[in-house]
């Protein structure tokens, strides 16, 4: 498709939109053509087979300059949108275990799950898959679950380090979630509001660890988690200046993108409407907020929106385009193939789907 010469100096803006199926309508055509979108996250209902998703990307792409990013999540596990022709992953918490009995083993085989996983996408016009989980396994959060590398913070920062030397590989960036931890709560926040206890100085001591490590690693980006923390702020993370500005850019020295969790989530709800939440969540400090399963929400959004200055924004999003690299040679190549094995034989628990799906609208 031809750029427009409307669309051709138009600059990311800080929404990030949802498509419903495997190609764009003209509606959508025109809804992601607003100045204030900035990029596309991806789901099931979008994939049919690697070649339907390529002209999906190469459409959304074309219609901007610079492109929308694309984004999907793509963990492993029970959170891999895409399966047919792609590599199947296991969940993060198959490294942590093998972790336990070979540490140079296990950062090995977790850098070539990060290779594989993002050299596939790029390969598909897939910007950024939102991952690494940092969040903790303390047993008690099903959502999170078997997502989480594993319960001692060290171990999570080790492993999920490098993932991103893997993802870097394969032209991807990282984005940490869900800060400032989300596994030591029992509720889910995409149904409900849930609520930890602990102090500042607690959450430091553990969960805060890896968010901290990776920061200093090159982090790209972070997605805070829709949890209420009373102890340090009356706000849910992803709407509370004390955590985005305060701790994660203040403390933690975090310079990279800051996405909000998806605003069609319950653990969203409390900041009123969908503008109220889009609004909150930029005012606290978030660069771009997801609307990712209502187009009608997300037209209401774009009217409404008055969103603050961001002058780091262009800055910030370019960090989290792919890399531009002849992919289709990278994957026939040894390197990756050598990769791609060692994945494949990594361990499948037999529990590896159990826990909530994440994320996908009904």
């Amino acid at each position: 498709m031809q750029q427009t010469q409307q669309s051709a100096a138009l600059p990311r803006g800080p929404v990030m939109a949802g498509v419903a199926g495997l190609r764009l309508t003209d509606e959508e055509k025109r809804r992601l053509s607003h100045p204030l979108v900035g990029g596309v996250i991806l789901f099931r209902r979008n994939f049919q087979d690697i070649e339907q998703l390529k002209a999906l990307s190469a459409e959304i792409r074309a219609l901007r300059s610079p492109h929308l990013l694309i984004a999907v999540d793509h963990e492993g596990g029970r959170v891999q949108r895409f399966l047919d022709g792609f590599t199947r992953l296991p969940p993060m918490q198959v490294l942590g275990k093998m972790w336990e009995q070979d540490r140079a083993a296990a950062l090995e085989q977790v850098e070539n799950v990060g290779y594989v996983l993002a050299a596939e996408l790029s390969a598909c016009g897939v910007d950024l898959s939102f991952t690494p989980v940092l969040d903790l396994d303390w047993g008690r959060c099903a959502v999170i679950g078997n997502r989480s590398f594993h319960r001692d913070p060290a171990i999570v920062a080790d492993l999920a380090e490098a993932l991103q030397r893997g993802l870097a590989r394969g032209g991807m960036s990282t984005c940490g979630k869900h800060f400032p931890g989300h596994g030591f709560v029992e509720g889910d926040s995409h149904h409900l509001m849930p609520e930890d206890g602990r102090s500042l100085a607690e959450l430091e001591a553990d969960d805060l660890i890896p968010f901290g490590r990776l920061a200093a690693a090159g982090m790209g980006s972070v997605m805070p988690a829709h949890v209420l923390y009373p102890a340090v702020d009356a706000q849910p993370a992803g709407f509370s200046r004390v955590w985005l500005q305060q701790v994660l850019r203040g403390r933690l020295g975090f310079d990279g993108v800051i996405f909000s969790d998806a605003l069609d989530m319950e653990g969203a709800a409390g900041a009123g409407s969908f503008v109220q939440r889009a609004d909150a969540a930029l005012a606290a400090g978030c660069d771009m907020v997801l609307v990712c399963n209502d187009p009608r929400q997300t037209d209401l959004i774009l009217a409404n929106l008055r969103p603050p200055a961001q002058p780091d924004l262009a800055r910030r999003l370019e960090r989290m385009a792919g890399r531009a690299a002849d992919w289709a040679a990278e994957l026939a190549g040894p390197a990756f193939a050598s990769a791609r094995a060692q994945v494949e034989r990594l361990n499948m628990p037999a529990d590896a789907m159990r826990g909530p799906d994440v994320g996908e609208a009904n």
